[in-house]
């Protein structure tokens, strides 16, 4: 049985290294071992910012791969707390009856989707500005030396 709370927290949580997708689908899922891959290189983006400097241009584009990996796997999360308990027997416990247990909504359910909501959006919202900011610095910084 696939507990719609125990995935809504395992993909809030463990999203970014596939936890939540050996979980529901189980150890051959291809994209669960595909999604610590983006993490990875997301982090060894934020290395090199540690140890290069904001200047560096290949973390303007891994930084926001971790970001988007999290945005999107709390994205996944709302997705799931939100499934009725219908949808999600019969997507993941379909020998079960349609309004058994393990896909009810419980407050544990709702609060992992509001901080689901919250946490995705500020990291997304994060993961665009310092892309952006960046690039623009950087035209800017190409128009000065076409200027001059």
């Amino acid at each position: 049985m696939k507990n719609k709370t125990l995935a809504t927290w395992l993909t809030f949580l463990g999203g970014p290294l596939g936890l939540h997708r050996f979980y529901l689908k189980g150890l051959g899922d291809l994209l669960g071992w595909i999604l610590p891959i983006p993490t990875a290189l997301g982090l060894y983006g934020i290395e090199r910012v540690q140890q290069l400097g904001q200047d560096d241009r290949w973390s303007w584009v891994l930084i926001p791969l971790l970001g988007f990996t999290i945005a999107g796997c709390a994205l996944m999360a709302i997705i799931y707390g939100l499934m009725t308990p219908e949808k999600w027997n019969a997507r993941f416990n379909p020998a079960l009856d349609p309004a058994a247990a393990p896909g009810q909504t419980h407050w544990f359910t709702v609060v992992g989707i509001a901080a689901s909501l919250m946490v995705g959006t500020a990291v997304l919202m994060a993961s665009l500005a310092f892309s952006f900011q960046r690039y623009f610095e950087y035209q800017i910084e190409e128009a000065r030396k076409i200027s001059q």
